[in-house]
């Protein structure tokens, strides 16, 4: 015998509302196989439920949408970091800077190995080291470190920040939606098991068969367990062959 499946995503928890309503605008309080006072409270909720699901998906669109520009401005801040360090190396290896430059970018003197960048809080810190650390040799009357220069290293710098900014910005949005969607999750589930309880109540002086029959004009779901669907199929199968005979 099929068994009731209530909703598990929010996508059948929608149809499965959606039914309800509709049922409740077309059939007459007294011939709807559910209450009332039940049909008011979806009526009052579905449209919470509708904007919830909406604000979700638009939420994760639009992050995963400017994901593509902001990684595109993470490798970029990266990729010039990366070279600064590498052009005053290469620098120091050519004998026109001193090992001491690098103290004034809190890079250890001997310590010629590039940083790790592989995050975006590794990214910041060292644009900033950067940043700083050039303000302070400009200020000593030093020449400028050049191809990249930190201007151009900065405009990156910068460019990334404020994308990161924003995409974290997004992150809070679709997790504050999210969250909204999480909260209402119980409550939808509360009054579509009302729902089709009343239903099946309403039905249940019937065969089981037109029962469930009746019900699934309402949005009830009944399923098969795996070894009903094989039985049914061997039933199926032998109906055909006496048919055919």
């Amino acid at each position: 015998m099929p068994y009731r499946r209530l909703p598990n995503t929010d996508s059948s928890r929608l149809k499965a509302l959606n039914s309800a309503l509709k049922k409740g605008k077309d059939i007459t309080p007294m011939d709807l196989a559910f209450k009332q006072g039940t049909f008011q409270r979806v009526r009052s909720f579905l449209p919470k439920w509708e904007k919830a699901i909406t604000e979700h998906k638009n939420t994760y669109d639009i992050q995963i949408t400017n994901n593509k520009e902001y990684q595109k401005k993470l490798r970029k801040a990266k990729l010039y970091i990366s070279h600064f360090i590498q052009v005053i190396n290469m620098a120091i290896i050519r004998g026109e800077l001193q090992t001491s430059v690098r103290i004034d970018f809190e890079i250890e003197e001997d310590n010629s190995k590039l940083p790790s960048l592989n995050t975006e809080t590794d990214v910041i810190e060292w644009g900033k080291k950067l940043i700083d650390g050039e303000t302070k040799r400009k200020m000593k009357g030093h020449s400028p470190i050049t191809n990249p220069t930190i201007a151009v290293v900065r405009v990156h710098y910068d460019n990334f920040l404020e994308a990161y900014k924003f995409q974290k910005t997004l992150q809070k949005n679709h997790t504050r939606a999210l969250n909204n969607l999480a909260e209402l999750r119980d409550e939808a589930d509360d009054i579509i098991l009302n729902v089709w309880n009343e239903v099946e109540e309403s039905y249940s002086d019937l065969p089981e068969d037109l029962k469930r029959e009746k019900s699934q004009t309402y949005g009830l779901v009944y399923v098969y367990r795996k070894n009903e669907i094989g039985r049914i199929s061997l039933i199926k199968d032998s109906e055909q062959r006496i048919f055919n005979i």
